[in-house]
């Protein structure tokens, strides 16, 4: 698919007054799309930019890629006045983030969201890190991006399985906070035409992105309010991480909702009407996952405290409650 005409509103000299030069980072695809574009554009501005890019996927998300990054930073000469860019998805996003928070204990960086997902939830909130073999996001820090730079034309490119990752989060945000954009995403899933859903979609964006941002103002080390984001993220991270990557993080999370979902049949049924997964599917062929390693890799989740864990269970759409539960009762969710 062809690129289409992004244009980024960007004045960089009034976040970063000293800057002389940046660091773009981003994914193969997103650059075969549009990093010239985008290198053009800064350029044009007056400052002096260059790439940095990894292969696109889940799987470079790692601490030899954020080395790689860091590194690349100091051959680059960046100093403490600079910045990085993070043009790309959540992988991108993460990675480039958690770069900046360490290298040279911190510099700035600008998110510029790419993908649906990242537009509404993980370029929000300044949650930066990488995956390790015993669990996803692991390694990581908190650390704001200055600016978040959303523009929906990066959406024309997109292709419907990524579609489908954001609109789990965004459905996720409706049934946490938001009937009516509920209501109006249960409504955009009979739109039969791609083109069409992703112009209706369009609308909702700005106010799903509004609602992460409000919840991460009054939480932002995730001590209360903000644990409510996770839904469906406990089970969703730790099935994703299962399957080797091989379902997308939007399903994951779909299927998390599932589990933890015993009072609201309208969560079901949205997810049945976008195609989402079923529970049982992590358990059969292709996947034959087991329930002994999806309960492992939650026994390394970051949000466990002691034997502990909270989840997160709707009561009704617009309301979900704090649970907090024992790790030895977390085998009787998926049974």
């Amino acid at each position: 698919m062809d690129a289409m005409n992004v244009t980024l509103e960007f004045d960089w000299k009034s976040d970063f007054p000293k800057a002389r030069k940046a660091a773009l980072v981003t994914d193969s695809n997103v650059d075969r799309l549009y990093g010239d574009m985008i290198v053009r554009q800064i350029e044009d501005t007056g400052l002096q930019v260059e790439r940095i890019v990894f292969p696109a996927g889940e799987k470079s998300k790692t601490l030899e890629t954020y080395a790689e990054l860091v590194r690349g930073f100091a051959a680059l000469g960046l100093t403490r006045t600079d910045f990085a860019i993070a043009l790309g998805g959540g992988v991108v996003g993460d990675l480039t983030g958690f770069a900046a928070a360490t290298y040279m204990r911190g510099i700035g960086f600008v998110q510029v969201p790419t993908t649906l997902l990242a537009m509404v939830d993980s370029s929000i909130g300044g949650k930066t890190g990488v995956d390790i073999p015993e669990g996803k996001n692991l390694v990581g820090a908190f650390h704001l991006p200055k600016r978040i730079i959303r523009n929906a034309g990066f959406l024309e490119t997109l292709p419907e399985k990524e579609m489908k990752n954001g609109l789990a989060e965004m459905i996720k945000t409706a049934v946490l906070f938001d009937a009516e954009m509920f209501a109006a995403l249960r409504e955009l899933s009979t739109k039969g035409a791609q083109g069409e859903r992703k112009e209706e979609l369009k609308k909702w964006v700005e106010r799903c992105a509004q609602w992460k941002q409000k919840i991460v103002d009054e939480d932002f080390k995730e001590g209360g309010k903000r644990k409510l984001l996770n839904l469906g993220h406990t089970f969703g991270h730790a099935i994703e991480a299962a399957s080797n990557f091989q379902l997308g993080h939007g399903e994951c999370v779909a299927i998390g909702m599932r589990i933890v979902d015993r009072d609201v049949p309208e969560i079901g049924e949205i997810l049945d009407l976008y195609g989402f997964p079923q529970i049982e599917d992590v358990f059969a062929p292709p996947l034959c996952l087991s329930a002994a390693k999806i309960l492992e890799l939650i026994a390394n989740d970051k949000k466990r405290s002691g034997e502990t864990i909270t989840l997160i269970v709707p009561r009704k759409v617009g309301e979900c409650e704090l649970v907090e539960t024992p790790m030895n009762d977390l085998g009787g969710w998926l049974a």
